[in-house]
């Protein structure tokens, strides 16, 4: 077990979390700034991306790099120091460290280690697009960035998609409009929310459905990191008037029967009428031969 008490045990080496500007910089807080000023050393995810916010606060301070490509050797060697004593701060590009990017994996390596760490809060883009969506906020799930793989895609939509929790995602701009098709194939046309260039001149907040958001972004270019607010599950699916299955009305006999009438085999039309519906050609068969009267 592990008590960390932040303020009121003598520590040495100690492991910051510092948030950054998600945006405008003047959300940084008199905390933060106190924090990084008195650090030993800042650990970034791009210390030329850092060096801009310190150069605008007039922070002299050594930067090293601590991202998901070195988070190996980078990460041990951060270890190293705060066991010599020293104080160290990570921070990401923007927002809160630990959050989608490598720097849980430090912050469990030195809690597994019994160093101390502190966290010292600001924005959060996935919070700051939630509370100003419109959709509800008294329960959320953070899902961060989807899997690139469709397979994989899928199978996270499908574990998802009977959350009631309203769901945060992150999204790159060449990304967003496969991601916005691939959650409402999966799961409707839910209500759903982008959000961009947060707490930024361009702020820009889009509110509709997946469908709606889809059409948006065919019409201009994605641009920016984009936040992606979803409604929870309400029920079953709201499937678009447009997208609906031809099919879904009929039974498996007229399901077949119609494709005959269109000049299929029989045997093709079971086939097809097996595709269409996920279900094995002998189900189908079967189903289609079974006497009404039985």
């Amino acid at each position: 077990m592990n008590v960390q008490r932040s303020f009121t045990d003598e520590h040495t080496g100690v492991l910051y979390l510092v948030a950054t500007p998600i945006g405008n910089l003047d959300d940084i807080t008199v905390r933060c700034l106190e924090t990084l000023r008195t650090v030993d050393v800042i650990a970034c995810e791009d210390t030329r991306q850092t060096r801009k916010l310190l150069n605008h606060f007039q922070i002299e301070k050594r930067t090293v790099s601590y991202h998901e490509h070195n988070k190996e050797a980078s990460g041990s060697g951060l270890l190293q120091w705060l066991a010599e004593g020293k104080r160290i701060a990570l921070v990401s590009d923007a927002g809160l460290p630990a959050i989608s990017d490598p720097g849980a994996d430090l912050v469990r390596d030195a809690v597994a280690a019994g160093f101390p760490v502190i966290p010292v809060p600001g924005a959060n883009a996935a919070l700051t697009a939630l509370i100003a969506s419109g959709l509800p906020t008294d329960r959320f799930v953070f899902c961060g960035f989807l899997p690139r793989e469709n397979k994989a895609r899928r199978e996270e939509l499908q574990r998802l998609e009977r959350y009631p929790e309203t769901l945060l995602f992150y999204e790159a701009p060449h990304r967003i409009v496969k991601t916005l098709q691939a959650i409402r194939e999966a799961w409707g046309d839910r209500r759903a929310v982008l959000a961009r260039e947060l707490t930024k001149r361009y702020e820009e907040f889009a509110r509709g459905t997946l469908g709606d958001l889809i059409d948006l972004l065919a019409a201009g270019e994605a641009r920016g990191e984009y936040c992606l607010i979803v409604e929870g599950y309400r029920g079953e699916p709201v499937v678009p008037e447009e997208e609906a299955a031809w099919w879904q009305p009929l039974d498996i006999r007229e399901h077949v029967d119609r494709y005959c009438e269109q000049g299929m085999s029989k045997k093709e039309a079971i086939k097809q009428a097996a595709e269409d519906r996920g279900l094995s050609k002998r189900d189908v068969y079967n189903e289609y031969h079974r006497d009404p009267q039985a």
